[in-house]
């Protein structure tokens, strides 16, 4: 007899059909789809009781400044848009070991809130979680650490203690009977990410949530669970034991804010000077194959190296390897270069990397990789102390980018002399097309 109440979800894009399927319709993944309970019964109304809400009009909503608490972590501050709101919910992603459950057990400690903070764990022990927030001086009398997995358990908890701060680590962890005994399926992420954000939402209280990544780097789970929170926040690595918080969604502020961090032995500590922090420290001028960039990253500027080689291409198939930088993003410079300035690149393998390990993905990075490209093809290393910022169209034209000034200033403040771009500012030059920029640069080097 076939069985009532159950359906195949897909565990990589949240994906249901009825009956069991090898590959997944949606998405293409092979055997992603397990069996599930349907949705769970609608849970009891509290004992206050829902608010009943009414249809307002837009223009007569009152405008209230949103209220923010400090985390005391200037850096986390900054990509939250100046501190976390209360009411909010946070989802934070990210590769094993990068420091999600650091960060947050300093935010616990040092966060500007009147109450207790609840520290709710499924993967690690209580005294893991001592033993980490001794080593790092986030230990308090104010967190209270719950391990626990069931939803309804973790509710009662939160009713009783009342929190000021709750943190999740993590939502993979979550478990509710009702969707049977096996955590880390879509419908029980979704459930509990909804139940515990939902009590918050309700009781003004700002929540953390921990999320596992995939292999390909994005957060595990139904995509869902980024829409229902308010922001959601990415760690990266970088070269050096440098971390990297990226906002990549924010209803309370914008998006694309980074935070920069250092990971010591008392835990991670935010950089104090990170324009600076990308740029290679060598004796002499620039190496062929280099130029530097000013790349505006949320509301600050950072000052990378965009390195480039080619070499003779085997079997006469020529590819593109680019880590930090989109490859189609290379090929498309490498092909304008190839039509506007001559150069052949056909023949060529290509490889492009970033300095520092910072991921690069704004237009302005444009002409810098295209000047990397040419120096590394001619063998003409680019002019010292000078900065490159614009945006190259398939005509061969360099266009402006956004916050001209911002760059030259931060460029200026570290010793460089010149900024080589279209900008209203008067501060960059400006150039016709990108096969005059590059004559004009590199035209000492060739006489």
């Amino acid at each position: 007899m076939k069985k009532t109440g159950t359906r195949f979800v897909c565990s990589s894009c949240g994906h249901s059909e009825a009956k069991w399927l090898g590959r997944c319709p949606s998405c293409g993944e092979w055997n992603t789809l397990s069996e599930e309970s349907a949705s769970p019964r609608q849970r009891k109304k509290s004992s206050s009781g829902r608010i009943s809400h009414h249809a307002e009009t837009l223009s007569r909503i009152p405008e209230d400044a949103v209220q923010r608490l400090d985390t005391g972590i200037p850096e986390l501050n900054q990509v939250l848009g100046g501190g976390i709101v209360p009411g909010s919910s946070v989802l934070i992603g990210g590769q094993p070991g990068i420091g999600k459950s650091t960060l947050l057990l300093q935010a616990s400690r040092s966060i500007r809130c009147q109450g207790t903070v609840l520290y709710i764990s499924g993967e690690e022990s209580s005294r893991q979680i001592a033993m980490r927030a001794r080593r790092i001086g986030a230990a308090s009398d104010s967190i209270k650490v719950l391990c626990e997995t069931d939803v309804q358990g973790i509710l009662r908890q939160m009713e009783s203690i009342k929190p000021a701060l709750v943190v999740v680590d993590s939502i993979q962890t979550l478990l509710s009977e009702e969707l049977g005994p096996v955590p880390g399926t879509v419908n029980q992420i979704k459930y509990g990410s909804h139940e515990v954000s939902d009590w918050c939402k309700e009781h003004q209280v700002p929540l953390f949530l921990v999320a596992h990544v995939t292999k390909e780097g994005s957060i595990a789970g139904p995509k869902v669970v980024e829409h229902m929170v308010d922001a959601v926040l990415y760690f990266e690595e970088a070269e050096g034991g440098i971390r990297l918080l990226r906002a990549m969604k924010n209803r309370f502020g914008p998006v694309n804010e980074l935070g920069i961090f250092s990971m010591e032995d008392r835990g991670l500590i935010g950089v104090d000077n990170p324009a600076s922090l990308f740029l290679q420290n060598r004796e002499g001028g620039l190496p062929p194959g280099a130029a530097i960039a000013p790349v505006y990253e949320g509301s600050r500027v950072l000052l990378v190296e965009i390195q480039a080689l080619t070499v003779p291409a085997k079997s006469g198939v020529s590819r593109t390897f680019a880590d930090r930088i989109d490859s189609r993003r290379v090929s498309r410079i490498a092909a304008v270069l190839e039509k506007h300035a001559g150069l052949r690149f056909s023949d060529q393998d290509l490889y492009v990397n970033v300095a520092g390990g910072i991921r690069l993905d704004e237009v302005g990075i444009d002409l810098p990789l295209a000047v990397a490209l040419y120096s590394a093809r001619t063998g003409l290393a680019a002019p010292e102390r000078i900065v490159f910022a614009g945006e190259v169209s398939l005509a061969g034209e360099v266009r402006p980018v956004p916050q001209p000034e911002m760059r030259s200033k931060a460029a200026e403040k570290l010793g460089f002399t010149a900024h080589i771009g279209p900008g209203k500012d008067g501060r960059g030059k400006n150039m016709r097309s990108l096969k005059e920029t590059l004559a004009e640069l590199f035209a000492a080097k060739k006489s």
